[in-house]
């Protein structure tokens, strides 16, 4: 019986550390979000996803892979220097890392057409990333950019 639990726990152990590992990629993804102008970051980003990784934000079939996601990255570095992707929660089950965060910047111009005039935004996001083999493959999202928009306009 001891020797059963003993095995039990060796296995929970590994399995924690195992998932600890997939959570450190997901994390460099945020790190991506918040300095999205560091060569370091993208190096790294480019190091936990693999190489047919999809970005899937919406319904119309078209999503983005990663030197997509990486030119928007750039774009967004211009437009909000002050970029800031805080991940509030992050849980792990099985091959899904789903996490809740909080995007935050003052756009130095229009975002979607609109002209906040020196306006921040603060918006939640929800995001679930799928990993086979230690990369992230597959990331799902939802961000509240109506929101966004909505502070930026001053309603």
């Amino acid at each position: 019986m001891k020797r059963n639990l003993a095995l039990v726990t060796a296995f929970v152990a590994l399995a924690g550390t195992a998932f600890a590992g997939d959570k450190e990629s997901v994390q460099t993804f945020y790190d991506l979000l918040s300095d999205p102008s560091s060569k370091q970051l993208q190096a790294a980003f480019v190091e936990v996803t693999s190489p047919d990784w999809e970005s899937v934000g919406d319904y119309s079939g078209e999503n983005e892979g990663r030197d997509g996601f990486l030119g928007q990255m750039g774009f967004f570095a211009k437009l909000m220097p002050d970029l800031k992707w805080d991940v509030q929660t992050m849980y792990q089950d099985g091959n899904f890392v789903t996490v809740r965060s909080r995007a935050t910047a003052t756009p130095t111009g229009p975002l979607f057409g609109v002209d906040g005039e020196g306006r921040s935004f603060d918006i939640m996001t929800i995001d679930v990333h799928e990993l086979e083999d230690g990369k992230i493959i597959r990331t799902y999202h939802v961000e509240d950019w109506a929101g966004a928009l909505q502070q930026l306009s001053g309603r």
